[in-house]
């Protein structure tokens, strides 16, 4: 959503002056919403299955806060890109696809080797994929490495994302 935020309303882009970064924000506040609401639900199967969560659980929102920061930043500088280059959004949406399948969503990283779970952990959704399953399911803290290390990628990445977004907002309306 925060890729396309700004070429899906373009015509307000062209025509009003406002600050246009609230465009990649507040699409990214409503995939954030529908994370909420997702939860919801996934607190009424908790209920329903009456399974008891530990009390580590009460870590969930540092996972997701960080993703909200990753997202956030990876929208700010997509988005004003995407309007120079409008392969961006389809190029994104491999690399998306591609980098679940390299994110322990669905599978455990023990099944790999010690060498290829260090490559995976590179990713920093899997870091954040890892910090909810440990926290949700199996009662762990995370390590204060893994913890800093993602914590430091994801505002570099919001970092290089505001500046991505402010050094090419300029010019937006005219490319449009």
């Amino acid at each position: 959503m925060g890729v396309s935020s700004i070429l899906n309303r373009t015509r307000v882009v062209s025509k009003i002056y406002f600050p246009r970064e609230i465009l990649p924000i507040s699409s990214t506040i409503t995939s954030f919403m529908m994370l909420l609401f997702e939860f919801l639900i996934f607190l009424a199967f908790v209920l329903a299955f009456k399974f008891v969560p530990p009390p580590t659980i009460g870590l969930l929102p540092l996972p997701v806060a960080l993703e909200f920061v990753l997202v956030l930043g990876i929208s700010l500088a997509l988005s004003a890109l995407n309007v120079y280059c409008r392969d961006i959004q389809y190029i994104w949406g491999v690399i998306a696809y591609a980098g679940f399948f390299l994110s322990p969503v669905f599978y455990s990283l023990n099944m790999f080797p010690a060498d290829i779970q260090s490559l995976l952990l590179l990713n920093p959704m899997a870091q954040i994929i890892q910090m909810a399953h440990n926290a949700t399911l199996y009662g762990t803290l995370p390590t204060l490495t893994d913890l800093s290390y993602t914590l430091m990628f994801c505002c570099s990445t919001l970092a290089v994302g505001l500046v991505t977004f402010h050094k090419l907002e300029p010019r937006l309306a005219e490319e449009i």
